[in-house]
């Protein structure tokens, strides 16, 4: 296990406070991932309240266990993006149309405004807006069953 050159901690307000090695201090830091979907475990960003990269995470994995989980449950209040598990229905083939599908965070409904806002991540994987700016993510097609991916063929 690899130590941080850093510390980080909650100060009394719930933000996040990181102390550089030489001693400086930065108050409301929040930490954002360099790639979020392909290497969500790998290079991460602590930001400070300018935008300005205050300190740098290379691998999630090899931090001290209190330090990943207070990385993991700041990234997981920023962070929203529901993965799609089955599409139960679709209104209409024609957009934008209403799909009722099946989320890792349970039910939901979104509206696709277009074709466009469908975007293919690498070979087999999809990044979907929803008119309200949500993303939803299906992480491999091929392991939706065959109703829903009947569905999603006739949106791509």
């Amino acid at each position: 296990m690899q130590a941080p050159d850093f510390q980080l901690k909650r100060n009394n307000f719930g933000r996040l406070v990181l102390t550089a090695a030489d001693g400086t201090i930065c108050e409301g830091i929040y930490p954002v991932r360099a790639f979020p979907i392909a290497a969500p475990g790998e290079g991460i960003a602590l930001l400070g309240p300018d935008g300005h990269e205050a300190g740098w995470i290379e691998r999630l994995e090899l931090l001290p266990a209190a330090l990943r989980q207070l990385v993991e449950d700041e990234l997981a209040q920023r962070e929203f993006m529901p993965e799609i598990l089955r599409i139960r229905e679709v209104s209409s083939f024609a957009t934008p149309s209403t799909w009722k599908i099946d989320t890792d965070r349970g039910e939901a409904a979104l509206l696709l405004g277009g074709e466009e806002d469908i975007r293919r991540l690498g070979k087999s994987g999809l990044l979907i807006e929803d008119s309200h700016g949500i993303h939803f993510l299906v992480r491999d097609i091929n392991r939706l069953d065959r109703a829903s991916r009947r569905l999603l063929d006739r949106f791509l």
